[in-house]
């Protein structure tokens, strides 16, 4: 059945002359010429339901409204080996002068269209790339084409960035008055990147969860394999995960001073699971001896067995059983399939190795890392603490991590912020020595209960997007924004929370509705 109003909108949309809005027509942007990038199609889109790809960057349930739009799609290839495809959504009405780009999750390999919808909507031209390269279950792309590598690691992000802002220019006769990053995991990981490398292409960046320690993150994955596959009966099985987080809560609950199932700093809790060891029956209830040890280790973190040194830290207590958590990521029912393990292999077996022979039982914990630490670590890893370029420029970076993320620990995010805090104190910008405080262009909110990018448990739904804005824009630095969700335990009761910026944890005032924000208050806790 044709659809006579989508037609005939795009069918008016083509007429509309350049104008004051308009430097020049959509379709007439296919021929806009522009350095090692061709422009593959330059489309008008009416409002409607959309109708693109189902992931990455959402459910595929349900199709949101999406405003029309100028749809542009280009292929950057500066060299044979290259092929970053990239798409930009131009507003053909309500463009607020401002221009938005999107990050990219796991190994990437598409471009994350359903992410692009919340800042089309909000008036932003908004582009995203798939990293330059198809398919991303695995890192196979890597093998043989150290280029590709690269341009996951930074380049097709900063490429897009620089082409993307060269046809909004041309669309619209003028450039974007700011610009901002947002991206969660792998999307966090090109966030600080960004800062890090290309001070200069955003002025707000909002870094979900950042994979930022690449190597190291994937080598914690890796360890956590050998441990739940140390032997058959290592894995946890799912069943047994609420009896593990239930006596967590039961040590640790009360230790910010309410106990409502939720750990607001896990750093406190000592709880060591040898309290469950089990003392006749092997059920649901207790832990193997060989279990005890696997979720030993999983707190603990990785570690090189010569120099005992941590190469990466250990994942919080407190929210094992959350759904998508690490029934998912590192116990599931068939213990190989964690979705951990399957990013650690790939990583080491096709990124660093480059074979498909690599075993993880023979992985050496010492020799091994330095040699992916060498070979991938300086393509890959966003951990350069020193962002004076992009504090210099003017930048504002917002950093968000959920306690509850069972695929990349938040004390990742605490260990590169204080970095980032000691670099700054010990070497201050010349252009502006009196200033050594981190929290005037960058701070970390750490959410109790969340799980990856999202789910979980507690205040696992809010907007930082807005707070930044408003930091980039009116100079209002965020110390706390508001999360809402389940109580924790009854999914028909709702919950507000501050969540407040690092140091700082939300503490129950000792008298209001404990799942009223309005509780509560921002305070740096003793520990």
């Amino acid at each position: 059945m044709v659809n006579r109003f989508a037609s005939v909108t795009a069918l008016v949309l083509s007429a509309v002359p350049a104008s004051p809005l308009f430097a020049q027509t959509c379709e007439s942007l296919a021929t806009l010429k522009l350095s090692h990038t061709v422009i593959t199609a330059s489309t008008l889109v009416p409002a409607g339901p959309f109708s693109g790809p189902a992931g990455p960057g959402g459910a595929a349930n349900g199709a949101p409204t999406v405003p029309a739009h100028c749809e542009v799609k280009g292929t950057i290839r500066p060299s044979p080996d290259f092929d970053i495809k990239f798409a930009l959504w131009l507003p053909v009405t309500g463009w607020n002068g401002k221009y938005h780009q999107e990050g990219n999750g796991g190994w990437a390999g598409a471009i994350p269209y359903r992410s692009m919808i919340d800042p089309l909507t909000r008036g932003y031209a908004t582009a995203a790339t798939d990293d330059g390269h198809e398919g991303g279950g695995d890192a196979a792309w890597a093998i043989g084409h150290p280029e590709k590598l690269i341009d996951f690691g930074y380049r097709a992000v900063h490429e897009t960035s620089v082409e993307a802002k060269a046809i909004v220019r041309a669309f619209y006769g003028r450039d974007p008055s700011l610009n901002y990053f947002e991206g969660c995991s792998d999307g966090g990981r090109e966030a600080l990147m960004e800062a890090q490398r290309y001070p200069e292409d955003f002025n707000g960046i909002l870094a979900g969860a950042p994979a930022s320690n690449w190597s190291h993150l994937f080598t914690g994955f890796v360890w956590n394999e050998r441990a739940a596959l140390e032997t058959p009966g290592s894995s946890i099985p799912p069943a047994k995960l609420p009896a593990l987080q239930n006596a967590v809560l039961a040590a640790c609950d009360s230790d910010d001073g309410l106990k409502d199932g939720l750990l607001s700093d896990p750093r406190s809790c000592r709880f060591d699971p040898g309290v469950l060891l089990c003392k006749a029956t092997d059920d649901s209830s207790c832990l193997t001896a060989a279990q005890v040890d696997t979720v030993r280790k999983i707190y603990a973190g990785a570690r090189n067995p010569r120099t005992g040194e941590q190469i990466f830290p250990g994942w919080p207590r407190g929210a094992e059983a959350a759904p998508g958590n690490w029934g998912a990521w590192i116990t599931p029912a068939n213990p190989a399939s964690a979705i951990q393990f399957n990013f650690g292999n790939t990583y080491y077996g096709q990124a660093v190795f480059e074979t498909a022979s690599w075993d993880f039982r023979v992985f050496d914990f010492d020799r091994d890392v330095l040699f992916g630490d060498a070979k991938a670590g300086p393509v890959l890893n966003a951990t350069n603490p020193d962002l004076r370029s992009f504090r210099a420029a003017g930048g504002k970076l917002l950093q968000y991590h959920g306690w509850g993320d069972a695929a990349i620990s938040a004390l990742s995010s605490i260990e590169y912020y204080e970095s980032v805090q000691t670099f700054v104190s010990k070497f201050p910008d010349a252009r502006s020595i009196a200033s050594r405080s981190t929290d005037e262009f960058f701070r970390l909110f750490l959410v109790p209960g969340m799980g990856h990018c999202g789910g979980g448990l507690g205040p696992n739904s809010f907007d930082a997007f807005t707070p930044l804005e408003s930091w980039v824009e009116k100079d209002i630095a965020p110390a706390q924004f508001i999360g809402s969700g389940n109580v924790t335990g009854d999914a028909t009761r709702k919950m507000t929370r501050p969540i407040c910026a690092y140091p700082s944890v939300a503490r129950y005032k000792g008298a209001g509705d404990p799942n009223d924000a309005a509780s509560f208050v921002c305070s740096v806790a003793a520990r």
